[in-house]
C-alpha cells in the first residue's frame, strides 16, 4: 500500500463530534489556564510594582499569596511575616482591602492587620480583575457556538477548544471537508500530510514509553498543536491589555489539562499529548487529582498502602470495586489512566454565597450587628452582580442568618420577595428583620460570630425587565411631564390624524410597549413590591425618586390572544413613556377608583370592586323607599323575551328576609336568599 493511501487512526465521525463538544471525542481539545500568584499579581500591577521586585499579600498576621520572585527567597504561605522579613529584607507586605465596621465600602486600610477586631476581609478587587480576565479571554476567542469557556475559579478558566479547532482544520485541510467514502462515517480519516509538527517554545511532555518521536503525527498531534497556538494568543492577548501573567496545560480532558498547567510555571504552556499521558502520571502522587484529594484520597492511601499513580496502576479493577465500590473503584480505575468525560461548562452554577465574621473581642449591641450586616450585605450583593442578578439570569430564593452567642448557635430564614429587583437596601432590610428575630427569641449578646447567606439560586425567567427599565428620569423625566396648560388645552383628537401619531406595535407583545435603554442599575424604585403587602386602598407613593416617572405594564402576566401567561415576576430595567398626571388609571400595577378616588393595586381590584358592591348593597338595604327599584325598572322591561333580571334594593316585608326584586314585581324566588351584606 502506497504512503497516498495510508489512513489515519480517527474517523469522519470522530471529525465530526469535534464541533459537537463531545466529551467522549479522541479528537476532543481542552485547555487549563492558571493566573500566576493572582493576588500577588494584583497588588504588583495595582501599586505599579516592577515585576522582580518580591511581595507577598498579607491577611492578618498570615501570608495568602506570595509572588515568584519572593519564592526564590525559600519562602512560602505557611511562614510568618517576621520569618519572612528575615528571608527577604526588601520585601513589601500588602494587606489585603477590608471593610471597616461602619463603612459601606471596602478600602485599604495601612493598619488593617492591627483591626481584626473591626474589620473584615474583602477579596472583591481580584473578583474585579477575574472578571476583566475572563472578559480578555473571551473577546480573544471566537464568539459562540465556537467558544466554550468555564470559570473554574477566581484565578482559574477551562476552554473546550474542539469546535474552534474543527473549524481550523477545515480551513487548512481542504482534504477533510469532503463526505466520507461510500457516505460511512466509521471511514478512516486520510493521513496528515505533515511528517514533523513545531511546537515552538511550549513544554512538550515525552511520550509513552511504548511510543516514538519518529512515529508520524496523527489528526489528534495537529489538532492538539491548533489548540497550543490559540492558547498561547489568550496568554498573549491578557499579557498586552491587562499585563497579567499566566500558565496554561492542554490535552484532550479536564483533569490533565489542570495537572498540565501546573507543570511548568510560570508564565508557560504544556501539552500533554495523548501518547503521553502514562508517562505524564506516572510520577504524580494520586491525591493531586481533582476529585481524588479529601477524605476519597485518604481512603484510596489507606486501604492500598501507596499514593503514588504508576503504584495504583498494577490494582486490578476487580480489586477498586471490591474494595472502594462498583461506581468509586470503575472511576479511580478511568482517572488514574487519563480518561476523564466530564465537560466544559460555560455556566457554572452557584449554589450559595456566604459573608461571614468571628469577632474578638465580641460585640455587644444592635447598633454593632447592624454596622456588620451591613457590610455582609454589600459583600454578597457584589458578588450576585458577578452572577448576574442585574441581568436577571440568577437569582438567589432565601437569605439565612446564623447566630453565635457562646455556645449556642441560632439560624433564622427568610424568603427574598421574587416580585422586585434584588438590591443592597431590600437585602439589608431582610437582614435587620432576621437578627431582630433572633434576638426577641432570647439572649443574643455578647455574640462571637455573625453570618449571612443567599440560597436556592434559580435562573431568572429569559426576557424579564425591571422596574428601572419602565422609568425614565431627570430631564427626560421632566420634559415628558405635562404642564398645566397642556392639561387644560389638549387639542381635539381627530380619528383620521390618529394612526399618524401612533406608534404600530405588535398585539400581544408587551415588550413593543416600551423603548429600549441601556440597563442602569440605578434606576429601580426601591418601595415596588410593597404594594402586595398592603391590603387596604391607598394613593399612590410618595417615595418615587425624584424625576422618575412610572408607565404602564401589567405586572405578573402577559396576555397573548387566548392564552395568559406569567412572564415578569423578577424585576430588572428598561424605559418608557410617561402618562399625563390626570385621575386616570395611571399604571398597570394600580387601579384609579372613579367610585373613592383611591388608588390599589391591581391584584386589589376584584376585592375593591366587591367592597362597594357590598357597601352599595348594604346602603340600598337600609333603604325605606322604593325608588331605587323603580329606578332600576326600565333595565328589567329592557330584558329581551321577558327574563326575569334581578335588581337590587327590594323593600323588606314585615317577617321576610330583605332580597331580590325581579322583573315582574315579586318578591325573592323559590331557593334563593337575601346575603346579609353588612350586619
Amino acid at each position: 500500500m502506497g504512503n497516498g493511501l495510508r489512513k489515519s487512526h480517527f474517523t469522519y465521525k470522530h471529525l465530526s463530534q469535534m464541533k459537537l463538544f463531545s466529551t467522549t471525542c479522541p479528537l476532543r481539545i481542552i485547555a487549563h489556564i492558571d493566573l500566576d500568584a493572582f493576588y500577588a499579581q494584583c497588588e504588583m500591577i495595582r501599586l505599579n510594582v516592577p515585576e522582580d521586585q518580591p511581595l507577598a499579600v498579607q491577611q492578618w498576621q498570615g501570608l495568602i499569596a506570595i509572588n515568584y520572585p519572593a519564592r526564590k527567597f525559600g519562602m512560602n504561605r505557611h511562614i510568618t511575616i517576621t520569618e519572612a522579613k528575615k528571608l527577604c529584607p526588601d520585601i513589601i507586605m500588602q494587606h489585603v482591602a477590608t471593610w471597616k465596621e461602619g463603612d459601606e465600602k471596602w478600602a485599604y486600610h495601612p493598619d488593617a492587620f492591627a483591626h481584626i477586631a473591626t474589620h473584615k476581609v474583602s477579596l472583591d478587587p481580584y473578583r474585579l480583575e477575574s472578571r476583566r480576565i475572563l472578559a480578555c479571554i473571551k473577546e480573544t476567542l471566537p464568539p459562540p457556538p465556537l467558544q466554550r469557556v468555564e470559570k473554574a475559579s477566581v484565578d482559574e478558566v477551562f476552554l473546550d477548544l474542539s469546535a474552534h479547532v474543527h473549524s481550523i482544520l477545515m480551513e487548512r485541510y481542504p482534504e477533510l471537508r469532503g463526505p466520507a467514502p461510500y457516505d460511512d462515517p466509521t471511514e478512516n480519516l486520510p493521513r496528515p500530510p505533515t511528517t514533523a509538527l513545531d511546537w515552538n517554545t511550549d513544554a512538550l511532555v515525552d511520550l509513552d514509553i511504548t511510543e516514538t518521536e519518529d512515529d508520524d503525527p496523527d489528526w489528534n498531534d495537529i489538532a492538539i498543536l491548533i489548540g497550543s497556538e490559540i492558547i498561547r494568543s489568550v496568554r498573549a492577548a491578557i499579557r498586552k491589555h491587562l499585563k497579567y501573567t499566566c500558565s496554561a496545560g492542554i490535552s484532550h480532558n479536564k483533569m490533565i489539562a489542570k495537572l498540565g498547567s501546573a507543570h511548568k510555571k510560570p508564565n508557560q504552556q504544556t501539552i500533554v499529548r495523548s501518547r503521553a499521558v502514562q508517562q505524564f502520571l506516572s510520577g504524580f502522587k494520586f491525591t493531586k487529582i481533582r476529585n481524588l484529594g479529601g477524605k476519597l484520597g485518604d481512603q484510596v492511601v489507606t486501604t492500598f498502602g501507596t499514593d503514588l499513580v504508576k503504584d495504583l496502576l498494577d490494582v486490578s479493577i476487580e480489586q477498586l470495586k471490591f474494595k472502594l465500590g462498583d461506581d468509586t473503584g470503575s472511576w479511580v480505575y478511568e482517572i488514574i489512566r487519563g480518561e476523564d468525560y466530564s465537560e466544559v461548562n460555560s455556566r457554572t452554577q452557584i449554589k450559595s454565597m456566604l459573608s461571614a465574621k468571628s469577632f474578638r473581642p465580641s460585640i455587644n449591641s444592635f447598633e454593632q450587628a447592624v454596622r456588620w450586616l451591613r457590610i455582609f450585605v454589600s459583600d454578597i450583593f457584589s458578588r450576585l452582580v458577578e452572577e448576574g442578578v442585574l441581568e436577571n439570569k440568577r437569582r438567589p430564593k432565601t437569605m439565612n442568618l446564623h447566630h453565635r452567642q457562646g455556645g449556642q448557635m441560632r439560624s433564622r430564614q427568610a424568603p427574598i420577595p421574587s416580585g422586585r429587583s434584588i438590591d443592597e437596601p431590600m437585602l439589608f432590610d431582610i437582614a435587620k428583620t432576621l437578627l431582630g428575630q433572633v434576638i426577641v427569641d432570647g439572649r443574643a449578646w455578647p455574640c462571637a460570630n455573625l453570618s449571612l447567606s443567599v440560597g436556592g439560586f434559580e435562573d431568572g425567567p429569559a426576557g424579564n425587565r425591571g422596574i428601572g427599565g419602565f422609568l425614565v428620569k431627570g430631564e427626560e423625566a421632566k420634559a415628558m411631564r405635562p404642564t398645566s396648560r397642556d392639561l387644560n388645552h389638549s387639542p381635539p383628537t381627530n380619528d383620521d390624524s390618529q394612526p399618524e401619531k401612533r406608534r404600530k406595535v405588535d398585539k400581544g407583545a408587551i415588550q413593543n410597549f416600551f423603548a429600549k435603554r441601556e440597563p442602569s442599575k440605578e434606576e429601580h424604585d426601591d418601595d415596588f413590591g410593597a404594594i402586595d403587602q398592603l391590603p387596604t386602598p391607598r394613593r399612590a407613593s410618595p417615595t418615587m425618586p425624584e424625576g422618575y416617572a412610572p408607565c404602564d405594564i401589567e405586572d405578573g402576566e402577559h396576555v397573548n390572544g387566548n392564552e395568559t401567561k406569567h412572564v415578569q415576576r423578577d424585576v430588572g430595567t428598561a424605559t418608557s413613556v410617561v402618562r399625563p398626571a390626570v385621575p386616570q388609571q395611571t399604571t398597570l400595577h394600580t387601579f384609579f377608583c372613579s367610585a373613592c378616588k383611591a388608588t390599589v393595586p391591581l391584584t386589589e381590584k376584584t376585592e375593591h370592586e366587591d367592597w362597594h358592591f357590598a357597601k352599595d348593597l348594604q346602603q340600598s338595604e337600609h333603604s325605606t323607599t322604593r325608588s331605587v327599584g323603580s329606578t332600576l325598572a326600565p333595565a328589567a322591561h329592557g330584558a329581551q323575551g321577558g327574563k326575569k333580571v334581578a335588581v337590587v334594593g327590594a323593600k323588606r316585608g314585615p317577617n321576610k328576609p330583605g332580597g331580590a326584586i325581579t322583573a315582574d314585581g315579586k318578591g325573592v324566588e323559590k331557593g334563593q336568599k337575601r346575603l346579609a351584606f353588612g350586619r
